[in-house]
């Protein structure tokens, strides 16, 4: 069993993209979505695949367990997805001695850039970049469940700067 404990922020400004160290074209699924769990599906790149389990209502940290699986698996079980399937490019930024994850999402939320930083412990304090906006930690309107599986809510990418 892995924890998750993490961060999220909306991003304001590009600076961002000048020490980018990596890109990777995302899409995925929640096939089961409940407050307190989910399983959600991800390719990458359209090459890999993998299914994550994810348990716990908490704002920092969850349980989570990953399983890679067959590519051509994870495309028919997108097609059971309870909502829609999210698009999104991710790069990652390394500042100051952690890794932030942006991600770029398309369609209906063309516009919207989320950046997370994952840490080891709840007593991680990582220096928070110039370009992040406001925090969202625990927010779950912007958590990637809640954008696939509820009615889009364009409103969201307009609220980047505040």
């Amino acid at each position: 069993m892995a924890k998750e404990i993490e961060r999220k922020f909306l991003v304001r400004a590009d600076s961002w993209k000048e020490s980018v160290t990596s890109q990777t074209r995302m899409k995925q699924a929640y096939i089961a979505a409940e407050s307190d769990r989910s399983v959600r599906i991800r390719t990458r790149n359209d090459e890999t695949a993998q299914l994550t389990i994810k348990f716990g209502s908490g704002i920092l940290v969850r349980d989570e367990f990953e399983y890679q699986i067959p590519h051509a698996d994870a495309v028919e079980m997108m097609t059971f997805a309870n909502g829609s399937v999210i698009e999104k490019t991710r790069h990652t930024v390394d500042y100051e001695g952690f890794t932030w994850e942006i991600d770029v999402f398309g369609g209906v939320y063309r516009g919207l850039v989320i950046a997370e930083v994952e840490m080891a412990s709840e007593q991680d304090n990582p220096a928070l970049p110039d370009w992040l906006g406001r925090e969202v930690t625990g927010d779950t309107r912007y958590s990637n469940q809640t954008l696939a599986t509820q009615r889009p809510r364009p409103e969201l990418v307009h609220a980047i700067s505040h």
